[in-house]
């Protein structure tokens, strides 16, 4: 029963973020655009909180490499990142659906899938190939830097057992 949980939970994610496109797209206003399109390519620290209960399943703290591809006509973005720690790293694309908050401030939520390279060996989001749900915050503070944060919550993340994952990323890109 909690894999079919997990399933309708990620379903249901994946099917928010595929309409509020369209929901939102009629919505024309003289106000100023709020959030912003703009790509970026940052650098910062991961620090995962969860602990899978078996060998080689300990809270791991690493550093993260992040990506983003703004898409100028929809508040959609393609995301990726690369999660990483002293013993391998996970590799996880993703799509998000982001909301403005201010001018240059947005949230931002969304999925993807965690491609651990060493199964079996601790990142801070797991240590086995999982979908991931992320949420985040990300603010352009100059003209071309970005400072952004969020959390990966990695659906049964570890090898040989059921457990989650919760980790949180900081840091700064610059933009493109």
């Amino acid at each position: 029963m909690t894999l079919s949980l997990k399933s309708i939970a990620a379903f249901s994610a994946l099917s928010v973020i595929a309409i509020a496109p369209l929901l939102s797209a009629g919505s024309a206003s003289a106000q100023p655009r709020k959030g912003f399109s703009d790509s970026y390519v940052g650098a910062g620290v991961a620090a995962g909180v969860t602990n899978g209960g078996q060998n080689n399943d300990a809270a791991t703290f690493g550093g993260t490499i992040d990506g983003r591809f703004g898409l100028r006509k929809a508040p959609v973005s393609l995301r990726g990142s690369v999660i990483y720690s002293d013993d391998t790293s996970a590799i996880i694309p993703m799509i998000t659906y982001d909301k403005g908050i201010t001018k240059n401030t947005q949230v931002y939520g969304g999925v993807g899938y965690s491609f651990v390279e060493a199964n079996g060996q601790p990142t801070p989001v797991g240590n086995d190939d999982a979908v991931i749900l992320t949420a985040g915050v990300e603010s352009k503070v100059t003209k071309d830097v970005v400072v952004y944060g969020n959390t990966k919550w990695g659906i049964n993340a570890y090898q040989n057992g059921p457990a989650d994952s919760l980790s949180f990323q900081a840091g700064a890109g610059l933009r493109f």
